[in-house]
């Protein structure tokens, strides 16, 4: 037996003997190979402002259409609502009464993306994004010329700013200070109503006061926006954007973690998909959307990489609480093989008793799901 031979033979005898010893140890058999667990495929999530449209994108989704054409259109139903004041068409306006949007898109399967930032004038930037990835060399275009660039292709101008989100404004804008000119002045005896003064006159007292308690909670606490939304077809491509109008009453020319990719959106089409809504300053910071990203690929379920992502944001602080209570943030994830999760840094109800939840749908119907807290609650 040459030398080759007898190597053979001996690795032969001792795999044997091991498997052997196993069978023996275990009463006779061997474990069987446990199969990977599965999740749900097709499936889409998105932030709750989401969950109405979320139907949509799954009859797309089921229909062997593209990842990011459901995910896009999906959104697309929430920039063309006039009731939400978190993104596109009646989204509430910068500081000067401008309305501007940000947006990116990321196609898993060709490793593709784009965004946009600081566009005025056109009500779905989500668009605007994906026609940036299609039709360019570039990856981001701000500002007047993707303006320019969405009318190059057919889009039209428009007026963002609907008459709810501009009284909201007004409102904003006449309380901030008694120093300044805007707002009735002390001649005017009912200068302490000075808000009411801006609401039709027509409203019931109910609708009045339902109004004057969302513009109160909306100047104390200047809302973020956003919408985020991600998919997996059966096949398991994947696909994410996140679009919004930005933090309410901003500086013009802000730009949050929306349009930023790696910030509030991050695809990669072997491993999953993450976003994120709330304050996009700390999201940028961390690049969070890669971050829930990287500790998927390391094995990290979706809910636990957005937690990590959520205690990079409070290490940013020092868990200093007194600073971190100033905001919210949430994050919300997918993996390739159909498992969902999401995280927020403060689990506090709203004043509906809610707590901070994000959409599904699965299939078989669109849900919301409650988003793990890193911080049980925000009250002092």
């Amino acid at each position: 037996m040459d030398a080759w031979s007898r190597r053979k033979f001996f690795l032969t005898t001792l795999a044997g003997s091991l498997a052997a010893g196993a069978r023996n140890l275990l009463g006779g058999q061997a474990p069987a190979a446990q199969a990977a667990p599965q999740g749900t495929r097709p499936l889409i999530i998105s932030s709750a402002n989401g969950l109405n449209a979320l139907t949509l994108g799954m009859g797309l989704l089921k229909r062997g259409l593209d990842t990011l054409e459901a995910v896009v259109s999906t959104v697309n139903v929430v920039e063309d609502d006039p009731n939400d004041n978190s993104v596109g068409y009646g989204g509430l306006p910068n500081e000067d009464g401008d309305v501007e949007l940000d947006a990116s898109v990321m196609h898993g399967p060709t490793r593709r993306a784009g965004s946009v930032g600081s566009i005025r004038h056109i009500k779905n930037p989500s668009k605007i994004a994906k026609l940036v990835m299609e039709r360019t060399d570039h990856l981001m275009l701000v500002g007047p010329g993707a303006l320019r660039f969405a009318e190059a292709h057919g889009f039209e101008r428009i007026n963002l700013l609907t008459e709810d989100s501009r009284r909201r404004w007004l409102a904003w804008k006449e309380t901030m200070s008694d120093r300044d000119s805007w707002g009735p002045g002390l001649s005017d005896p009912e200068w302490k109503e000075k808000i009411t003064g801006l609401l039709p006159s027509h409203w019931s007292e109910e609708q009045k006061a339902a109004e004057l308690a969302y513009i109160r909670e909306l100047i104390l606490h200047p809302p973020t926006g956003t919408i985020n939304c991600c998919a997996v077809n059966e096949k398991g491509d994947i696909s994410g954007t996140t679009t919004t109008s930005g933090l309410a009453w901003k500086l013009a020319g802000r730009v949050g973690d929306s349009p930023i990719i790696g910030a509030g959106l991050f695809v990669d089409n072997e491993v999953g998909a993450a976003g994120s809504t709330g304050r996009g300053e700390e999201n940028i910071k961390i690049c969070g959307a890669h971050t829930i990203v990287e500790m998927m690929r390391k094995g990290m379920s979706p809910t636990d990489a957005c937690l990590e992502a959520c205690k990079r944001v409070a290490w940013s602080y020092n868990n200093d609480k007194a600073r971190l209570r100033k905001f919210n943030i949430s994050f919300y994830a997918l993996n390739k093989s159909g498992f969902h999760g999401g995280g927020v840094l403060w689990g506090t109800p709203s004043r509906s008793g809610r707590r901070p939840s994000y959409a599904v749908h699965d299939g078989v119907e669109a849900k919301l799901v409650p988003l793990a807290p890193y911080f049980e609650t925000a009250a002092s």
